[in-house]
């Protein structure tokens, strides 16, 4: 639990990280943001299939099931950690920087407290993702997972910074602001590893809702944005190399 705890706060300080060029620029362009936000897709949709959903697969098999039956057990948690997002992305009010204020009520809350709400939508099943996979019995895949998500939160903590200025936040209040962002994640890691100490026997169910959970954020939030600002070749290209970056990382790590 300390290992994916300590983890799950150095990838989300990664986003403080990304975020320090704001500090000295205000300005970068549609076009590159676009590529960072498919970078930040394609990491996060590698370590969704390599390191959480196939892993959890590999568990349901050795647990006696095979075939549909394993297959069956795995979609279930997946669509469960989708239909998880999916509520919780009704009700919480939250903003976006194209799309505009989304969730339940908050219509009259201050923007960058609702753009900073959103980002917890992003980042909370992150950290889930990181502290299930630390108690999985393969050592190097939670920190295969942690890695990748700390890599996409780099260019990710930079474009949240530039549109928390766009919103009138000052500098150093946006770089700050990007940095609390990520550090909802190891608040995420610390529910995965609390459920997961119940029993060893849900892991396999955790690793696969937090990839539904992941899964729902890559398709719902980071696609569409990338892509609304109409450099969808750039983002694609950025989501193909973040993808390729990823799965070179966890078959390294092995």
């Amino acid at each position: 639990m300390g290992a994916g705890l300590v983890a799950s706060l150095l990838a989300g300080t990664a986003t403080g990280l990304g975020a320090l060029p704001v500090l000295v620029t205000s300005e970068l362009s549609r076009k590159a943001q676009d590529r960072m936000l498919g970078f930040s897709a394609g990491v996060m949709l590698a370590a969704t299939s390599f390191s959480l959903v196939i892993p959890a697969m590999e568990l349901v098999r050795g647990q006696g099931y095979d075939g549909p039956a394993a297959a069956l057990r795995v979609a279930a948690a997946v669509l469960l950690g989708g239909l998880f997002l999916r509520v919780w992305h009704d009700l919480m009010p939250h903003a976006h920087s194209l799309k505009g204020h989304e969730g339940h009520g908050g219509a009259k809350w201050n923007s960058v407290l609702l753009f900073v709400l959103a980002m917890t939508l992003h980042n909370f099943p992150e950290g889930l993702a990181v502290g299930v996979s630390f108690a999985a019995p393969q050592p190097a895949l939670g920190l295969s997972v942690a890695l990748g998500i700390g890599a996409q939160n780099i260019p990710e903590g930079l474009v949240v910074a530039l549109a928390l200025r766009a919103t009138g936040a000052s500098a150093t209040r946006a770089a700050l602001l990007a940095l609390l962002t990520g550090l909802v994640e190891p608040v995420g890691a610390l529910f995965g590893l609390a459920a997961l100490s119940l029993s060893a026997a849900l892991l396999p169910w955790g690793l696969a809702f937090a990839g539904g959970a992941m899964l729902y954020v890559i398709s719902h939030e980071m696609i569409p944005e990338s892509h609304r600002g109409g450099f969808e070749r750039e983002a694609t290209t950025g989501l193909m190399w973040g993808f390729v970056l990823a799965l070179v990382l966890d078959v390294s790590l092995g």
